[in-house]
């Protein structure tokens, strides 16, 4: 099975290593911005010439938004724009261009209604202070050396590693991985490397290939299983909060950049931020670590993993609860058990956001109207069940998979529910649940929803 798959390495540059890196990002910037500003004056000068009432094809000629187009465009210029553009590589401006065409696609998609979502916005110019240092290469001299503590770049040359990439270098030496670019970037104070790998994966399939898991998450524990097993959540950004409000007052009493004076940052301020910066960093790959264990060991070990489609946009309105929600990373999750699932050869099943999987009972099914937020114990008025809402909902997960397996393909018996809706909204009335793999588009239909929908007039 050939998959895509990304390994990140920590550089330990030299000082002469570093200035060329930051060179080729600089380049990077530099082309991003020198494009973008030529597409805006071209756009100006067509809308200027349309008010003039100047005919469509006597309008100024347009410039072409691909790579290719603004690629051609830069080599024109870059004569006159950037007299030294020998001193790098020319996959440095190839990669700002790269980002303006995607940006500028991305725009065009969402304005026409090509691409669903957010809303996106037109590409800004890049700042040489706030804009991250970035350089990707594609083609060149890209390896890695059989000592295996060092890579080699175009033009950047051989580069030490603070780790051993033997993972990497193992695949690349029996032929089962293909190197298709790096991208050298700094995160967080720190140099890193990425290499983008197409990989041949050998065909796994999980310990427990028939066995059947719901997954709850949530903020008390980070998961519940329908196994029992509970899940802890670390909470690493609460843990480091106390540090980071002590960096934060510190880094206010320093004298920092004005842009309205043109006042720049002073070294001690410059190195407050560099310290929080790294108190940011450190939670942030403790949290990735936590979340590839689990994701790990929960897609090795069952055939079919159940999980549910989250609103945490609208989960994160909530003012008291948002900051720990953020720090538990539930789109993270489920993003991770989606492949790896399929490079373990298992299924991942999604649950539609409006599944009542906590209003339901996991005894005998009775759904109830109304289960606070408060409530962390989940009591059926017709059976009497009291259980945790967390365990609760994940055997309502497991057995939401069990129903769709026994029924096949077809609809199987829906309980429903009711939930609120907005003014002039659409309102579910009942739906069939299906199913949804991992590679596919779509999720299990809710048990309180249906293909049927009207619209709730205002009163």
């Amino acid at each position: 099975m050939k998959t895509i798959q990304a390994y990140r390495f920590a550089l330990d540059l030299s000082p002469a290593q570093e200035r060329a890196v930051y060179a080729h990002a600089g380049a990077a910037r530099v082309a991003h911005n020198w494009a973008l500003a030529r597409v805006k004056a071209v756009m100006g000068q067509r809308a200027a010439e349309r008010t003039y009432g100047v005919p469509e094809e006597l309008l100024t000629p347009s410039l072409s938004w691909s790579l290719a187009g603004l690629r051609k465009a830069w080599n024109a210029a870059k004569p006159e724009v950037a007299p030294w553009w020998t001193e790098v590589s020319k996959e440095a401006f190839n990669t700002g261009l790269d980002a303006l065409a995607r940006g500028l696609k991305n725009w065009a998609d969402s304005r026409s209604g090509k691409r669903s979502g957010r809303p996106v916005g037109f590409p800004r110019f890049k700042s040489r202070r706030r804009s991250t240092p970035s350089v990707r290469f594609t083609t060149g001299a890209i390896r890695v050396e059989p000592d295996r503590k060092h890579v080699v770049l175009p033009r950047l040359g051989r580069l030490k590693l603070h780790e051993s990439a033997r993972k990497l270098a193992r695949r690349l030496d029996d032929g089962a991985a293909r190197i298709l670019s790096a991208t050298v970037r700094r995160d967080g104070g720190r140099w890193c490397v990425a290499f983008l790998v197409e990989i041949d994966r050998t065909e796994r399939v999980p310990a427990r290939p028939k066995s059947v898991v719901g997954v709850d998450v949530g903020i008390k524990h980070l998961a519940v299983l329908s196994t029992g097993e509970l899940v802890a959540n670390p909470r690493y950004l609460a843990a480091a909060q106390q540090r980071m409000r002590t960096l934060g007052r510190s880094l206010s009493r320093k004298a920092g950049p004005d842009r309205r004076t043109g006042q720049r940052a002073s070294k001690r301020w410059e190195r407050a931020v560099a310290q929080l910066g790294r108190v940011h960093v450190r939670v942030a790959n403790l949290r990735r670590d936590g979340l590839h264990k689990l994701t790990t060991r929960l897609a090795a070990m069952y055939g079919t993993v159940v999980v549910e489609d989250l609103n945490v946009t609208g989960m994160l309105a909530n003012r008291k609860l948002a900051r720990h929600i953020a720090d538990a990373g539930f789109a993270e999750i489920r993003r991770q058990l989606a492949y790896k699932t399929g490079w373990n050869g298992g299924r991942l099943l999604v649950a539609d956001r409006w599944y009542p999987s906590s209003k339901t009972c996991s005894g005998c099914g009775a759904v109830r109207t109304k289960l606070a937020l408060s409530e962390r114990e989940y009591q059926c008025e017709a059976c009497g069940l009291i259980m945790d809402r967390d365990r609760n909902a994940s055997l309502n997960l497991a057995a939401l998979a069990a129903e769709l397996n026994t029924a096949g393909s077809g609809p199987v018996a829906a309980r429903g529910a009711d939930r609120k809706t907005r003014v002039r909204g659409r309102v579910a009335l009942k739906r069939e649940p299906g199913t949804a793999s991992a590679g596919q588009t779509g999720t299990v239909p809710p048990q309180g929803g249906t293909a049927d929908h009207v619209l709730a007039k205002a009163h």
